[in-house]
C-alpha cells in the first residue's frame, strides 16, 4: 500500500508572518486562500514585486519595526507605537530619536549584554564538564 503525499498548506496570516510582511497590506489573492509550502518556498526564493516592495517600504508588521527601530515588540507598546508603520515612518521615528526610543534601545543593549553573559557562563560550564 502507498501511501498519498498531501500537500500541506497554512493560513495567510501564518505565510505571511514567515515572510516578514503585513498581512493586510498584501494582496487579496494571497489574503484569500490557503498558502502550501511549495508556494512559500516559491515566495521566499522568488519574490513577485508586490513582496519586494512591501518589504521595501513596508508597512511592516510589528516584529519588523521593533527590529528595525533596535526595540522589543514590548518596547513599541512601550513608545506607543501599536500599529504597522511604513519605512519612511521608522525612518522618522528614528531621525526624531525620541525619549522612549533611547529608553527601550539601552533596554535592549542590557538584555544582549546579559545574555551574552549567560552564554559565556554557560559555555564555560559546559567545557568543564
Amino acid at each position: 500500500m502507498t501511501s498519498r503525499k498531501t500537500t500541506q498548506t497554512m493560513k495567510p496570516a501564518t505565510a505571511a508572518k514567515k515572510l516578514g510582511v503585513y498581512l493586510p497590506a498584501t494582496p487579496a489573492a494571497f489574503q484569500e486562500g490557503a498558502v502550501s509550502r511549495e508556494e512559500l518556498d516559491t515566495l521566499q526564493a522568488d519574490p513577485p514585486e508586490w513582496l519586494n516592495e512591501l518589504r521595501r517600504t513596508g508597512p511592516h508588521p510589528r516584529p519588523v519595526v521593533a527590529a528595525k527601530l533596535g526595540v522589543s515588540i514590548s518596547g513599541l507598546a512601550r513608545g506607543g507605537v501599536t500599529e504597522a508603520l511604513t519605512t519612511d515612518e521608522i525612518e522618522a521615528i528614528k531621525a526624531e530619536n525620541p525619549l522612549w526610543l533611547q529608553h527601550e534601545r539601552a533596554t535592549q543593549a542590557e538584555v544582549r549584554k546579559e545574555t551574552a553573559r549567560l552564554k559565556a557562563r554557560d559555555d564555560e560550564r559546559a567545557a568543564k564538564g
